[in-house]
């Protein structure tokens, strides 16, 4: 019977008010809420539903170029590239040349579609091969409700996604180091090129970072600019409404938040109230520590026969503050457990659950090696049935005794036998 212990820190009843996020008030038709770092959902409002992405498309199309391209790499653009070129743009040209790493700043910053597609020809050969692998790392990621049509976000009546699938996307983003210093940037300047005989200055939409008008967020007048904001994409088509994909980091805590089909800067008084939500209520806690002892775990034909399992890795997760009292551990060890046991090895796990939904889970492991107990050899094992031994040397010995006795009386017999008469 597989072993399961329940251990519950505190019986109180959770106390934190989760109707405030109910009341936000969002302007967008969808959006959310979670920890960049563990991916846990802190809130939500229509997540799944496919809307029009418009430029929050190029958080793709940018960690793609970042992947598969190469800084220094010279681009030469093609006709192509100028001919299908429509909404945002650096005015490229034709035959220009220019360094990969200038196409990839103007695609995140100044969102220019013409930069998308020369970096997707120059990548894949073609925009199509480029968009399947756009599509292919969706699916890898588990955006499972995307469907890109194009790597610069122009509407397209199949070109779809989700607040959560964006937020899945922009988490795996956010893990590469280039791809944060791009985002955080809000200003860039391509130098002259072989067509262009002056700089070009780019210059971000996403006014979380630098803007200095001022919104209206529940009520109250404040600066666009967020403190603590470090990226990420805004959008706008007329499909699309705005879209904003944005990223936050306070102390130890990394959020990202998601609006899409928002109505003008109140996609951004949005994202103040998602971050407000989350930095208020919110707090980042470590709730297994590596090398904590739960409990001695016993092993068969071990040469130690129990060995101390504890906590292999920390755990941290996102909780609503006030409430680490509340978790509650489930503590489940393998059903056997038989040496040899090495340290380190996996003996069981703990499951921490606030609210009856489950935090996250940690590993129980071995703290030492234990070797299984060697088989007897022959001198150990008849030393230990040395009583068995005993009765059949007895055995032995009394059988040869009846032996000899049976053919003594045989000898007695014959001598004493009288013979036959002769007639």
């Amino acid at each position: 019977m597989k072993k399961i212990v329940f251990l519950i820190l505190t019986l109180f009843f959770i106390t934190y008010e989760v109707s405030y996020a109910d009341e936000l008030n969002l302007s967008g038709e969808a959006a959310i809420l979670i920890d960049a770092d563990t991916g846990q959902i802190l809130y939500e409002k229509n997540p799944h539903m496919k809307l029009h992405p418009a430029s929050t498309t190029k958080i793709m199309t940018g960690i793609l170029a970042i992947e598969l391209g190469k800084l220094d790499d010279i681009v030469t653009v093609d006709d192509e590239v100028v001919r299908l070129t429509d909404g945002s743009h650096i005015a490229l040209e034709p035959d220009e040349r220019l360094k990969f790493e200038d196409l990839l700043y103007a695609l995140m910053i100044e969102s220019a579609n013409d930069s998308a597609l020369a970096i997707a020809k120059h990548i894949s050969g073609s925009i199509d091969e480029f968009v399947n692998l756009m599509n292919e790392k969706a699916k890898e990621l588990g955006a499972l409700n995307t469907n890109f049509i194009n790597p610069n976000g122009l509407s397209h009546e199949n070109h779809l996604t989700t607040a959560y699938d964006l937020s899945l996307i922009a988490q795996y983003a956010m893990k590469n180091q280039l791809f944060r210093e791009i985002v955080s940037n809000y200003t860039y300047t391509i130098p002259t090129t072989n067509k262009k005989d002056e700089e070009r200055y780019l210059k971000s939409n996403n006014r979380l970072l630098y803007g200095t008008i001022r919104i209206n967020v529940d009520g109250n007048s404040v600066p666009i600019k967020y403190e603590g904001a470090n990226g990420i994409k805004t959008g706008y088509t007329q499909a699309a409404q705005n879209c904003l994909v944005a990223s936050a980091n306070r102390g130890n805590q990394n959020l990202i938040a998601v609006v899409l089909k928002a109505n003008g800067r109140e996609v951004f008084a949005d994202v103040h109230k998602l971050f407000n939500y989350g930095f208020n209520n919110f707090a980042k806690a470590n709730i297994a520590i590596k090398n904590y002892f739960i409990e001695n775990i016993e092993v068969e034909n071990g040469i130690i026969p129990i060995v101390a399992g504890v906590i292999k890795e920390d755990l941290f997760v996102t909780i609503p503050k006030g409430t680490m009292d509340n978790i509650e551990k489930k503590i489940s060890i393998k059903e056997e457990i038989i040496a040899p046991v090495e340290k380190g090895e996996v003996l069981g796990k703990v499951e921490y659950y606030l609210d009856g939904q489950l935090l996250g889970q940690a590993d129980i492991v071995s703290t030492m090696d234990i070797e299984e107990i060697p088989p007897p050899s022959i001198a150990e094992i008849l030393m230990s049935k040395w009583y068995l031994l005993l009765i059949g040397l007895i055995i032995f010995v009394r059988i040869i005794i009846i032996v000899k006795r049976t053919k003594n009386r045989r000898r007695r017999r014959a001598l004493y036998k009288v013979p036959n008469s002769f007639h």
